[in-house]
């Protein structure tokens, strides 16, 4: 019996359900927890469908970040109610142009040893300060905030040992898409990275913070790095000393696998369209001409980053052919711009300056050209999530993008002239609070403020015993969630409005899927793998739910996506062999017989295609509780059904 790993450590302090054994159900007691204007909408209105007063954690903090641009009243309303909703269940409001919730969460509330769940895929930022934070969908943070447990089966926990030291123009983004071309984005499934070694040593908390925030897209449950000098240092700049617990691995601490990186052996990487593990160095693809360059986001736009971005360009002029845009992390981090004159040198150089938002990573706004090229210092490129459909998107360190904006092409900088940029951690960062807004202390206070856009939540029905129901559409591998719900600027007003979003489900896949399903009353999806990869937004369940779909049947499931189809009342069927896959076609007949009792009793389930007159087995792999709220037909259903005993265990 060997020591404990961090993970192990943190989840030995907040287990309340099952035992650390890899593979099995646990379910912890969460910290904290954020959300954010994209998915939060959803969350308040389940905490109110719930009946709870006020919210159960030691810090919940509503963000709004994500739907900026006010084009009507929709994205006007949805910030109003959640402010109504933060005042109304006790959680901390961060108005508009505070910042984007990881960055933000980063620097003022996040601490190291405790846990934070998210409604975001990319609140695994925070494990960069230590804290073991997990992306889920918004009903399973709504459960977390009302008092619940979090479940999850307990992942395989993956050593990734950093030894060495970054060379010049090489940056944590290098590290982490380095990881990412070996293991794919589907390599993390099912498990924790927890990094350690001599390498990290030199990594301040935000370059950690970007490696993270980017074990998302390998699929990761989540990722964190020590408590240690460096974190100590940060929280100290932050004014946050006094939230400094160190955090290590035992000596003899052990590990599902292990994974060696020489940092000294990296050079400068780009993940080339349309995927963020499609990884090849810079310098095979340098002399590709750019027309938009982008810097920003939840994965590069600290201090640290913009900084350095703002040295490369002092003096210089962004390329005439170069639409450059950049987006502060926080206001704080334009607040610190702005005070050293990096903001001047910025502007000077002919970069744009969006607000403090998420912005273009979400596709609100700064779509490239017909056919652009487009180079971002973002997390993903999936395929017209710019807002383009035809353009071509790169994800690269802020030091290559910096650099390729002046030479206007993609350019490895370690063969340009440009002085390579020296930056330290500020001793103290600019601290201002103020747009930050507090719930009173009165339980009572506050109405819920809902606009017309604002609609309620579909909530499932129970499975019935004899399932007949049409393949109303048939995909193939490492379908995302922007895939099954566009993020776009037009869409994204619509996140509060199920009815109206659901016109728009695998809009760029089959545009006719809405009305196939109204048609024939609903239906079944089949699937690669990795189906639902991307970001948590439960919208890419719950539309189909609206629409009748009552099982999605694939090869593999992304987690948060899987989560989220229980939590609705949708069946997660698995291929009992993968083959069978090529058994099913789009408008085949299928039948299950005695379904309640298989999800209720069995691993499998028979199905039949009457169709094709073939029969197969899919896999249920579901945990007791899994199988529970699939008979209820979703979480809130079986929420709603069961005693307050059997609630805190949600």
């Amino acid at each position: 019996m060997g020591g404990l790993t961090m993970t192990e450590k943190i989840l030995k302090n907040h287990i309340k359900y099952g035992e650390l054994v890899r593979g099995s159900e646990i379910g912890i007691e969460i910290d904290q927890t954020l959300t954010q204007d994209s998915t939060g909408t959803m969350v308040y209105l389940q905490l109110e469908s719930m009946d709870i007063d006020r919210v159960k954690t030691k810090l919940s903090v509503a963000y709004v970040d994500h739907n900026m641009l006010q084009e009507g009243f929709e994205n006007a309303d949805d910030h109003k109610f959640i402010q109504s909703a933060a005042e109304r269940f006790g959680v901390i409001f961060s108005k508009p142009g505070n910042g984007i919730c990881h960055q933000v969460h980063l620097e003022r509330f996040a601490k190291p040893g405790e846990t934070l769940l998210g409604s975001d895929s990319h609140t695994c930022t925070a494990g960069g300060i230590g804290m073991l934070a997990i992306g889920a969908g918004g009903v399973d943070v709504a459960s977390v905030m009302a008092g619940g447990l979090y479940y999850f089966t307990m992942p395989k926990i993956v050593k990734v040992v950093l030894s060495g030291r970054l060379n010049k123009w090489v940056s944590a983004k290098d590290i982490i898409l380095e990881l990412l071309g070996r293991l794919s984005v589907k390599g993390g499934v099912g498990k924790i990275f927890e990094y350690t070694g001599e390498g990290v040593k030199n990594l301040s908390v935000p370059e950690r913070a970007t490696i993270a925030n980017m074990g998302a897209e390998m699929g990761a449950t989540t990722s964190i790095f020590p408590s240690d000098e460096r974190t100590l240092e940060f929280l100290k700049a932050q004014g946050r000393e006094g939230d400094f617990t160190p955090l290590y691995p035992d000596d003899d601490a052990v590990y599902d696998e292990i994974i060696e990186i020489n940092l000294s052996e990296l050079e400068p990487l780009v993940a080339m369209p349309h995927s963020p593990d499609h990884v090849v160095p810079v310098s095979s693809i340098a002399g590709l001409k750019v027309d938009q360059v982008v810097i920003g986001s939840c994965t590069n736009s600290s201090y640290i980053d913009l900084l350095k971005v703002a040295r490369i360009l002092k003096g210089r002029r962004v390329h005439e052919d170069v639409s450059l845009v950049i987006s502060p992390g926080s206001r704080q981090v334009l607040m610190m711009l702005a005070e050293s004159g990096a903001l001047k040198d910025l502007l000077a150089a002919g970069a744009r300056i969006l607000e403090c938002a998420c912005g273009p990573c979400i596709g609100m706004g700064q779509a490239p050209p017909s056919k652009g090229i487009s180079l971002r210092t973002f997390n993903r490129n999936f395929k017209g999530r710019c807002g383009t459909q035809d353009a071509d998107v790169y994800l690269v360190s802020p030091e290559v993008a910096a650099v390729s904006a002046i030479f206007g092409m993609i350019t490895d900088p370690r063969l340009s002239n440009v002085k390579y940029p020296e930056v330290r951690m500020p001793e103290s960062f600019i601290i201002d609070d103020n747009m930050f807004i507090y719930p009173s202390d009165d339980e009572n206070k506050g109405n819920l403020v809902k606009g017309p856009n604002i609609k309620p939540f579909p909530v499932g029905n129970p499975p019935k015993d004899l399932f007949c129901e049409k393949v109303l559409l048939k995909v193939g591998d490492n379908i995302t969630t922007d895939h099954i719900v566009p993020s776009t600027a037009k869409l994204l007003p619509l996140r509060s409005n199920i009815p109206s979003l659901s016109e728009f489900c695998f809009y760029g896949i089959d545009r006719e899927f809405p009305a196939r399903c109204r048609e024939y009353g609903g239906g079944i999806i089949v699937a690669g793998n990795n189906y639902g990869q991307g970001s948590s937004r439960e919208h890419a369940a719950l539309i189909p739910l609206y629409l009748g779909i009552k099982m999605v049947l694939a090869k593999s499931f992304a987690r948060i996506h899987r989560s989220n189809l229980i939590n609705s009342g949708i069946i997660p069927a698995v291929f009992e062999n993968p083959e069978d896959y090529e058994k099913i076609d789009f408008m085949d007949d299928i039948e299950v017989c005695d379904l309640t009792h298989s999800i209720e009793k069995d691993s499998y389930i028979v199905i039949k295609n009457k169709t094709k007159n073939i029969t197969f087995r899919a896999i249920l792999d579901l945990s007791p509780r899994e199988r529970k709220i699939i008979l209820s037909g979703g979480l809130l259903n079986f929420a709603k059904n069961n005693n307050e005993e059997e609630r805190l265990v949600l």
